[in-house]
């Protein structure tokens, strides 16, 4: 299980010296593979996907296997989920995935951090233990990103099926249903989704809201270790 810590202060010590960036040739070479098989995906969400992510192991989280990206600026009613191997270059999965019922109707507009708001965090995730809960089997994921999406556990932002993600309730209600927050995924697919990405994958919940883009320091990864700081695991 993945414990919260300040990336990277530990009794008042900064264990990173220097903000390592990525080499440009690196960061442009896996977004351009991923494009390949990337179909339908806003190219800005793959290329915040990889900068968020690559920011995040720069500043001393663990490289992960896989990515999932999540475009919350699409419909309920479009696939708007992929998950990506990182190290074939291939496109897992594109599926379905919930809003929270305060964010909006079809459309997903509201963000919020807050517990109890019922809303969708934007931001990066890191994946951590799966476990058996009232929707099955779920996966529990911590929010990287400080104000923005750290409560995740404590709000239970977690993974999980969900009859109500469903596309023929499309035709009556003008979309899939909703979710207290949980980014949660067609039961048939479910399982699929929790194995691909428990035990330390990233995830990232993109909109083109400008005010989630301008807070965001893992998008520019321009912060220094004092300043830039991952929420706690």
């Amino acid at each position: 299980m993945f414990r919260r810590l300040s990336l990277f202060c530990l009794a008042g010590l900064w264990l990173c010296a220097t903000p390592l960036m990525a080499a440009p040739t690196q960061h442009d070479s896996l977004v351009r593979d991923l494009s390949r098989v990337a179909s339908g995906l806003n190219p800005q969400a793959l290329r915040d996907a990889v900068a968020a992510m690559q920011c995040a192991v720069n500043h001393g989280a663990e490289p992960a296997r896989r990515l999932a990206v999540i475009d919350y600026s699409l419909p309920s009613t479009a696939r708007r989920l992929w998950i990506f191997d990182l190290h074939s270059k291939r496109l897992l999965l594109r599926d379905y995935v919930a809003h929270g019922r305060l964010s909006g109707e079809n459309i997903a507009n509201s963000f919020s951090n807050r517990l109890g708001s019922y809303q969708t965090s934007l931001g990066l995730f890191r994946t951590a233990e799966s476990y058996r809960g009232k929707h099955g089997y779920s996966l529990r994921m911590d929010g990287l990103e400080p104000g923005i999406n750290d409560l995740a556990r404590e709000r239970a932002i977690v993974i999980h099926g969900a009859a109500y993600v469903n596309p023929a309730l499309v035709r009556k209600q003008g979309r899939i249903g909703r979710s207290l927050g949980c980014p949660a995924v067609r039961p048939e697919v479910a399982r699929m989704v929790v194995d691909k990405l428990k035990g330390g994958q990233f995830l990232l919940a993109w909109h083109s809201d400008p005010r989630w883009l301008k807070r965001s320091a893992l998008l520019a990864c321009t912060a220094s270790p004092k300043t830039l700081q991952l929420a706690k695991q």
